[in-house]
């Protein structure tokens, strides 16, 4: 009878606590992105991956609720199929964006809450992992802050499924209670959070299931033989559960590799990192962001962290956790180092889906977790040299140590258009057909504005020639050796052949006097039909119609 009515108010503690952790990684999100908050609806980060992020929110949302048979079949490249999965698809992020849109939320505060939604997620997982290993509430924010605000997370701020490391640490909590209790529960959680994690982004959930096979062989060793078979047991039902998911989503994946291939060897070396990019932040990192980095490569950790966690390696070194979460802090840093490193060279030759990755610096985000657990346990042993009565400001200042070492803010933020500008409401009312947008990307580099039509196609979902991906088909390759000189015969005839029925010219991407060239050209040497000239929402566009 006592035993039940105090159920209750445990339960209550509980997720009051739970509340109170979510409100703190919130209100620490929110000043660390500022100002992204007050224009959570209208900005975004100064990057034209944000356009791609929402053309695929709003493709998922369009294909689940108008056709879900073809929903890798998106509107881009036409006519290749398969082209959501010529990337990375979001599919998990914009299943939960659906019930946002069924709502009537506007795309950019949709894209804003999931964005947000992941950098709060993964700091308070990784408050559960850390508080798990460390014992401790107060170093476990420290790790929530080391996970989640680093600058890797602001150097990745525009790409969305980079953000979403949200099941890393909650895979390798439940990976930490099987080998504790040997239960099938914890088992089948690890393997629903490696799935989760593969739907959320492909590169961690590939890393994902590497560290946790070496992780699970480190701590391997020291289960007790009574526990042994069950343990074994456990984590081959959420093998199972992982393999099975990750086998049946990568199906439209190997659907179209034959057609795009794999990434060159001189690629994946230039998103390699190097030792001493662990020493560049972001350029707007208010302490350290004067030194040069190379994109994708501003992988600085902090040096607060580093100590703490060398301070933890110390105190707990007989610890079989720590001692493989060290080990896979070691090999986060060498399967970052990619081809400059020993063992990715290896694994690229014989590990299939390796091949489709263009940059192994990525893997850096598992060295950020496993080094906010250890310097959650680094702050718990220096805690305990301290009086009780001075831990909790010991935490709280190393805490906010941390967070000055990654401050960034104010971020550089864009405004993106919620509606259709004239040009694609005009163009959304028109009879179906497809669509061709200049300039076209030539040649590899410059696609800001093929991102762009990507999302205003969202408008009208009209079949657009252009398209934005992490691999161009082979088809769109050719195409555009055919466009080089366009408006020529070669081009137009190009066109024709292709099915356009809409060519749009934009003043944006050319000077004025060579516009005029342009438009004047298809109207008097080819006689394409001048349909008008509209607004499209960062300059004017004219409008032709392909006889």
């Amino acid at each position: 009878m006592d035993e039940t009515l105090n159920a209750a108010p445990r339960s209550s503690a509980r997720w009051a606590a739970r509340l109170g952790i979510t409100g703190l990684y919130v209100a620490l999100t929110a000043v660390m992105t500022w100002p992204q908050l007050p224009r959570l609806a209208t900005h975004t980060a100064e990057d034209p991956d944000v356009f791609f992020n929402l053309w695929r929110l709003r493709w998922i949302h369009r294909a689940l609720t108008t056709a879900p048979d073809r929903l890798f079949d998106g509107n881009l490249f036409y006519p290749e199929p398969g082209v959501l999965a010529m990337s990375d698809a979001l599919l998990l992020q914009g299943v939960l964006a659906l019930p946002l849109f069924l709502a009537g939320l506007p795309p950019v505060l949709v894209h804003n809450l999931l964005l947000l939604g992941a950098i709060v997620a993964s700091g308070a997982g990784m408050f559960v992992f850390a508080r798990h290993v460390s014992g401790s509430r107060t170093a476990a924010i420290l790790a929530g802050i080391v996970f989640a605000f680093a600058p890797y997370r602001f150097e990745h701020y525009m790409h969305m499924e980079l953000q979403w490391a949200v099941w890393i640490p909650w895979t390798f909590w439940a990976l930490q209670r099987t080998f504790e209790t040997g239960t099938l529960r914890f088992g089948v959680l690890t393997g629903i959070f490696i799935a989760l994690q593969m739907l959320s982004a492909i590169y961690y959930g590939i890393f994902l299931g590497m560290f946790v096979a070496v992780i699970g062989c480190v701590q391997l060793l020291r289960v007790p033989r009574t526990r042994f078979v069950s343990t074994l047991r456990s984590l081959a039902a959420g093998a199972a559960i992982a393999a099975a998911v990750s086998a049946a989503y990568s199906i439209p994946y190997q659907s179209v590799a034959p057609r795009v291939g794999t990434r060159f060897v001189h690629e994946v070396t230039m998103f390699s990192a190097q030792p001493a990019d662990y020493l560049a932040a972001t350029p707007s990192n208010l302490l350290y962001g004067g030194r040069e980095g190379k994109q994708e490569r501003r992988l600085f950790p902090g040096f607060l962290p580093l100590l703490l966690a060398l301070f933890g390696a110390l105190a707990l070194r007989r610890s079989v956790a720590m001692v493989s979460y060290l080990v896979g802090l070691a090999l986060a840093f060498e399967l970052s180092l990619g081809m400059h490193g020993l063992l990715y060279p290896v694994l690229y030759e014989h590990v299939s889906a390796l091949r489709g990755l263009r940059a192994p610096a990525r893997a850096s985000i598992f060295g950020l977790a496993f080094l906010g657990v250890l310097a959650a346990a680094g702050c718990t042993a220096l805690g305990r040299r301290l009086r009780p009565a001075a831990r909790g400001a010991a935490a709280v200042s190393l805490s906010a140590l941390v967070l000055l070492e990654y401050w960034v803010a104010p971020l550089h933020l864009m405004r993106v258009d919620n509606t259709a500008p004239p040009l694609y409401a005009w163009l959304a009312r028109q009879p179906r057909g497809v669509v061709a947008e200049f300039p076209m990307a030539l040649h590899p580099g410059v696609s800001d504005y093929e991102s762009r039509y990507a999302y205003m196609s969202t408008f009208h979902w009209m079949p657009l020639l252009n398209g934005y991906s992490g691999y161009r088909p082979p088809s769109y390759l050719r195409r555009l050796k055919q466009l080089t000189a366009f408006p020529d015969d070669v081009s137009l005839e190009q066109l024709r052949a292709d099915g356009v029925r809409y060519l749009i010219i934009h003043s944006g991407g050319y000077e004025p006097e060579e516009r005029r060239r342009i438009v004047e050209r298809l109207i008097a040497d080819y006689g394409l039909a001048y349909l008008g000239d509209w607004n499209d929402g960062w300059g004017d566009g004219v409008v032709f119609a392909l006889r």
